[in-house]
């Protein structure tokens, strides 16, 4: 479904990924953990077209996205959930969904039926129904993340990448945001999830891939990740 390819990528003269592959098959939750710096959330911008990669080959399914700017990325089926939420704080929760569903309404994805989809987003995430005409600016950081996490999903996306879906949440949300995350899966969802609480991000991912400096240090499946002293050691001691 998703396969990324040596892939290079730099900050101005700053490089930051040096040669990352990684492939997530359809229906499949991979994860992507690391230290802060590791180049994680650089790797899901380069996805997503936020950032145009220096080298290497992006490809969803039989179709070359590299470099390809994010909103013709968004049609062809990415939708990114970034990390620090990025709402539009002075549009409402309803309007802030819908926006999700932008290529829907114009042109790009097949349109399909839009309120029901906002409805059942609406019914996974509860507490968004109980604000939906609230102005997003004013929701928790909680809430802010749920909208963001429910806006991607109003694309009705091929690929979920999720950067950081849990960061600065009380844990008993942590829990709700991964509740979420299994109930996709559990419908299918294919998704690429960069997390920080590696243990949880393990428990719910078929496959891993660890990042070191800008490079893949260790893969394997998720399970077996889990079980290695070295990844355990470095990321899983005080995990959640």
């Amino acid at each position: 479904m998703l396969k990324v390819e040596n892939l290079t990528a730099a900050y101005g003269k700053v490089s930051v990924l040096h040669g990352v592959s990684l492939t997530v098959r359809k229906g499949q939750v991979v994860t992507l953990i690391g230290s802060n710096g590791a180049g994680k959330t650089t790797t899901m911008r380069a996805i997503s077209g936020m950032l145009v990669p220096a080298s290497g080959t992006i490809r969803l399914g039989q179709q070359d996205i590299t470099g390809l700017p994010a909103h013709r990325i968004s049609r062809l089926g990415v939708a990114h959930s970034p990390e620090g939420r990025r709402v539009f704080p002075t549009q409402t929760v309803r309007d802030n969904l819908l926006l999700g569903a932008f290529s829907r309404l114009t042109f790009g994805r097949a349109r399909g039926d839009v309120e029901g989809d906002l409805e059942r987003a609406l019914d996974l995430f509860p507490r968004l129904r109980e604000r939906k005409d609230q102005l997003a600016g004013t929701l928790s950081g909680g809430e802010q993340q749920m909208l963001a996490m429910a806006r991607a999903l109003m694309l009705k996306p091929e690929v979920l990448l999720l950067d950081e879906p849990s960061m600065g949440l009380a844990p008993i949300l942590v829990e709700e945001v991964f509740h979420i995350i299994r109930r996709l899966k559990e419908e299918g969802m294919t998704m690429l999830l960069v997390e920080q609480f590696a243990a949880a991000a393990l428990g719910v991912a078929d496959y891993g891939y660890v990042m070191e400096n800008g490079r893949i240090a260790v893969e394997g499946p998720a399970v077996q990740l889990q079980d290695d002293p070295k990844v355990r050691a470095a990321y899983l001691g005080g995990g959640h």
